[in-house]
């Protein structure tokens, strides 16, 4: 497997590349131990022109800078003050757009995930949604603004191919204040993965 490029976030298509980013191996490296999944499920936010982005309308504050960097860094911030959520920038220079990534599939270093989410055995609630996953993948704002072309957190490509039939397309969860945007389909998970957070089909 091999860390995803640069010339990968570039992509000015940002729903094109949340598709594109199922089935793709999300890994951090923290204090020795590395634990990976495979991300099952995403959200697309248009910068500037999406209600539902922080950067909607040029917002430009010290939280939302970080979108408007060249794609292929981490954006994470604290949700309600209780969860951390990652993102992945994309797009080039000056264009803030960005990806939740809401649901992953564990698949190493599963004992640490367990540990980190206070768990004792493994459960789809592990990581199905994105609070969840940051945790069990030890995301926290320490995460924020980083290269993922680095070696703390980063994408890999796998090899595995998720076809277009067995992917979902639906309104963004928790984003009523968007109002007509709150509708878009612009949430995608992958058909009957078990890891995807509710609501699913």
């Amino acid at each position: 497997m091999s860390k995803l490029p640069y010339s990968f976030y570039q992509d000015t298509d940002v729903n094109q590349l949340a598709i594109q980013l199922l089935g793709k191996q999300l890994y951090t490296f923290i204090d020795g131990v590395i634990t990976s999944g495979t991300i099952v499920e995403t959200e697309a936010y248009n910068g500037e022109e999406d209600k539902a982005s922080h950067a909607y309308g040029g917002r430009f504050t010290d939280r939302t800078k970080i979108m408007y960097d060249e794609g292929g860094i981490s954006y994470v911030y604290l949700c309600y003050g209780i969860h951390h959520l990652f993102n992945v920038v994309t797009a080039p220079k000056g264009t803030p757009h960005a990806v939740l990534i809401r649901g992953l599939e564990p698949v190493n270093g599963l004992d640490i995930m367990l540990y980190r989410r206070n768990k004792p055995v493994l459960k789809p609630a592990l990581t199905a949604g994105p609070g969840a996953l940051a945790k069990a993948m030890g995301i926290d704002k320490g995460l924020n603004a980083k290269d993922l072309c680095g070696e703390e957190i980063w994408i890999e490509d796998n090899g595995l191919i998720v076809r277009s039939e067995d992917i979902v397309a639906v309104p963004r969860v928790g984003v009523d204040y968007a109002e007509d945007h709150a509708l878009l389909p612009w949430r995608y998970y992958i058909k009957g993965n078990k890891f995807v957070s509710k609501p699913n089909t």
